[in-house]
């Protein structure tokens, strides 16, 4: 006979409860390790819903915004958690694709740059979203940064005067491709930016980096430098009526917006100068160059000379309402 056919029946019965014992602890142990895993779900997806309540809306959505539509440098500290880009890149002039695109409309926003948002505050509120939308399909990541429209307006939220020199930060600013644009506030209050690249001192380059005046190598250069400020040559509000209804209008009566020139007006050589009522700046001056004709929406790429005072668009003297976009951080 075999050799455990002889066992005890009492022997027998110990093993068997041992036995048993071994799979009772295996069944507790699958039950702490399921309670374990039920659990974890319910963390990721806590720290998931603090993340996307944290992280910037580039959705267009409204209200994504509050508070003051000035710089805010605290927001330089990303304290969303958000992960930037390692690559510096803070600077640059919306190009019209961009414009299109965002507004749905082949003749861009105008002067209305509420882009969804409300109230008081909108326009300035809504153009940093298009800064931030557009950053962000440039280069993933950048959108999460702390982006500011270099616009003046009448009144914020608050009914405080807004300068455009102060919602950008300190600096140092960059372009899309890592060239300086300025190092600094004092650096940007020139006709154009001291210190910058001199690749792209007289001609401010778009989302891409690319030059504006030509941003399709592969075809000529266009009549495009109208860009939106509302502002004067120390970086304050221009006037009164020179911001659309502050970024909220585009019927075409609100005054007539303050322009500065991305390119040098005598870039291509010799040219008109402002014409009558359109202002005195200089036409090489980056954020306050004329007056343009109004604010309704439109496109002129061919070179026709000054504003036409009988037109009232964003873009007839050259533009489309084009914006300056900084990051408070680089």
């Amino acid at each position: 006979m075999h050799p455990l056919r002889r066992l005890p029946a009492t022997l027998l019965a110990i093993l068997t409860l041992a036995c048993n014992g071994d799979a009772g602890d295996d069944t507790a142990d699958t039950a702490d390790t399921e309670a374990t895993t039920a659990d974890v779900p319910t963390t990721a997806g806590s720290a998931t819903a603090a993340d996307d309540t944290a992280a910037p809306d580039d959705t267009g959505a409204p209200g994504e915004t509050t508070g003051d539509t000035t710089a805010d440098t605290t927001a330089a500290d990303d304290s969303t958690g958000a992960e930037l880009p390692s690559e510096p890149f803070s600077f640059f002039v919306t190009s019209l694709v961009a414009m299109q695109e965002l507004s749905g409309n082949p003749e861009g926003f105008g002067g209305d740059l509420r882009y969804g948002e409300d109230g008081p505050g909108a326009g300035l509120r809504g153009a940093d979203k298009i800064c931030a939308e557009i950053a962000e399909r440039s280069m993933p990541g950048a959108g999460n940064k702390p982006w500011r429209a270099f616009l003046s307006a009448v009144a914020d939220e608050n009914g405080d005067q807004v300068d455009a020199i102060d919602r950008i930060g300190e600096g140092p600013w960059y372009d899309r491709l890592g060239r300086i644009i300025a190092a600094n506030r004092d650096d940007i209050l020139s006709e154009r930016p001291t210190g910058i690249d001199p690749v792209i001192e007289i001609d401010l380059p778009n989302e891409d980096g690319v030059p504006n005046h030509r941003p399709d190598p592969t075809m000529e250069e266009v009549d495009n430098h109208d860009t939106l400020t509302g502002t004067n040559e120390e970086g304050k509000l221009f006037a009164a009526d020179a911001t659309c209804n502050d970024w909220t209008g585009n019927t075409g009566d609100e005054g007539r917006p303050r322009v500065g020139h991305s390119w040098t007006r005598m870039m291509g050589g010799p040219g008109p100068g402002p014409g009558p009522g359109m202002g005195d700046g200089s036409p090489d001056n980056w954020m306050s160059a004329l007056d343009e004709s109004g604010c309704a929406p439109g496109v002129n790429l061919i070179e026709m000379g000054p504003p036409d005072p009988s037109s009232d668009t964003v873009g007839s003297g050259g533009g489309y309402g084009g914006i300056y976009c900084f990051s408070l951080i680089p």
